[in-house]
């Protein structure tokens, strides 16, 4: 093998163990402290500089500000934090960044002595632990150890890289012209999607003196700019507020460091006359950036915002469903059934969600065109959305001591929003793909199939429309209604399937394709009708009138059971 080609793959193969490491730290603290974490940046953003401090730590927890970035978006996404506070995460997010890469540039000379002693205890923890988090601190101390491996590495197969001629006469060429180093910077991070594989490179070239200082800083700044793109990337396929907060971000690391790359030959001529090794001034001056980026835009972070909105302008709600939550106000947390009846508010939005899908599901069914599927997904992320932010409304009331009725009626809540979500699931995951797949093969049902489905998704939807007022009246005549419901879908379901498959019928042996997709629509329709009539079960539960998972009669002269 030509030395040129064994220096590359050894140099990509030390960047891949290190973003294999970042991505095992990040994994580790996901899995085992991800809900944590998650609550911690959510609760922590109440002022702009607790804001930053909460972006800070987690970053310096996950090893990734990019990652620390995907989780204020989703929480941006969901209503969960305002624009300008997660904004304010993201500038410390940027500041955890640089200081782990600052920590790990300086590092290098330890790295033989670390990687070792965390790869040894790493493994030892996860093999030897049975608990779920210490299994997980043992991953994490195990990508610690890669990353220190892969810093000693990078430093070794760039060596040969270091004393090439030609490489320094590169060097030089791009130090003569800051935008060029900077544009090589960004496209680096771009290519790693990582700022740390990057100033591990820098700094190592500036150790063997390859490199100067000047180059170096225009580098850094390109890297900054970098830096925000995978974030900005990840989101791109997002609802608008997920977007919002990456795009600004990106937009203040790029102006600042276009601000400051005329500066760089000055500011490398100042910082000559420190103490210190260029390593560690490259390091500070990475650290330094994001610091000033801090402490301009922290004053900045609303009038940011405000023009996010403008460069991203909300789309108008369109007519197939409401927007994000509205009515999960904080401040009615202190009153607790003030703050039940803000959730019921939302699971009425939930049902006019999922109604919404249903209507879709009706219409593709009638005309056999693939467009309104479409819409279903969307739909879904909604809900998905209202899930997510009822339960942690849901979840700060419960910090307050509620009174029992106040406990079970949240507890009921919670359960009907997760049934919700689960119906549209169903709908999204498996009668969308069944009606798709119906309409490329060109199946076609024939009028009694047709008839029998348009007669169950209407059952369905009426009782869609039931359930969140039985929930919220607490009427027992109207629960038993809806259970009464499950029965009489279950007799109709019967009928339907056992009249299509009955010897002699031909239906199974005249279209068998057919009559299997038939048949997992009905099926898909009666789960997704479970999870609707859910609402009715707590409620009867509490009256006394369930027997077992049955009503009872209503008095003794009603004769059989109502739900048989």
């Amino acid at each position: 093998m030509r030395p040129g080609a064994e220096i590359l793959i050894n140099l990509v193969a030390a960047v891949a163990m290190l973003l294999w490491g970042v991505r095992m730290v990040r994994t580790g603290v996901t899995r085992a402290w991800g809900d944590w974490l998650k609550g911690f940046l959510r609760t922590k953003l109440s002022r702009r500089h607790r804001a930053v401090a909460a972006g800070l730590g987690a970053t310096l927890i996950l090893q990734s500000g990019t990652a620390t970035a995907l989780i204020l978006a989703s929480l941006a996404s969901t209503g969960l934090i305002t624009p300008s506070a997660g904004l304010a995460a993201l500038l410390g997010a940027d500041l955890g960044s640089a200081t782990v890469s600052a920590i790990f540039s300086v590092a290098g000379p330890h790295a033989q002595l670390l990687s070792p002693i965390f790869i040894i205890a790493g493994y030892s923890i996860f093999v030897w632990s049975s608990t779920f988090r210490m299994r997980n601190a043992g991953r994490v101390m195990l990508g610690l150890g890669l990353m220190f491996l892969a810093l000693k590495l990078v430093v070794g197969a760039t060596d040969p890289i270091r004393n090439s001629e030609l490489f320094r006469e590169l060097i030089a060429a791009a130090g003569g012209e800051p935008l060029i180093a900077l544009i090589v910077g960004a496209a680096a991070v771009w290519l790693s999607q990582s700022t740390l594989p990057v100033i591990l490179l820098v700094t190592s070239f500036l150790h063997a003196g390859t490199l100067d200082l000047a180059a170096a800083l225009s580098l850094i700044l390109g890297l900054n700019v970098g830096g925000g793109l995978p974030a900005v990337l990840a989101t791109a396929g997002q609802p608008l507020a997920a977007r919002r907060l990456p795009l600004a971000n990106f937009l203040c690391r790029t102006g600042t460091a276009l601000l400051l790359l005329p500066l760089s030959d000055h500011l490398a001529a100042a910082m000559m006359s420190w103490g210190g090794s260029a390593v560690v001034k490259a390091a500070l001056f990475h650290v330094g950036f994001n610091l000033l980026l801090a402490l301009v835009f922290l004053p900045l972070v609303e009038p940011v915002a405000d023009l996010m909105r403008k460069v991203l302008p909300e789309q108008p709600v369109p007519e197939d469903g409401p927007g994000p939550p509205r009515y999960l106000d904080p401040l009615s947390l202190e009153m607790p059934a003030i703050a039940l009846s803000n959730a019921q508010a939302e699971i009425a939005r939930m049902t006019e969600i999922l109604d919404r899908m249903f209507e879709l599901v009706a219409e593709v069914l009638r005309t056999g065109k693939l467009e309104p599927l479409k819409l279903i997904k969307r739909h879904e992320e909604r809900l998905t959305a209202y899930q997510s932010a009822i339960h942690v409304y849901l979840a700060d009331l419960s910090h307050i001591e509620l009174e029992p009725d106040d406990s079970r009626r949240a507890m009921e809540i919670a359960l009907f929003v997760s049934n919700l979500e689960h119906a549209g699931d169903v709908i999204d995951l498996n009668l969308r793909d069944r009606l798709k797949a119906k309409i490329k093969e060109s199946i076609e049902f024939s009028q009694e199939q047709q008839a029998a489905l348009d007669k169950l998704v209407g059952i369905v939807r009426d009782n869609l429309r039931l359930a969140a007022s039985v929930l919220a009246s607490g009427d027992i005549s109207g629960a038993r209604h809806l259970i009464n419901q499950k029965a009489a879908f279950r007799t109709i379901e019967n009928r339907v399937i056992g009249a299509h498959l009955r010897p002699g019928s031909g239906g199974w042996s005249a279209a068998p394709r057919a009559s299997a997709l038939f048949v997992d629509l009905v099926r898909d329709l009666h789960r997704i009708n479970s999870h609707v009539i859910s609402a009715a079960y707590p409620i009867a539960d509490k009256a006394g009138v369930l027997l077992g998972t049955r009503l009872k009669a209503e008095s003794a002269g009603t004769g059989a059971d109502p739900a048989e």
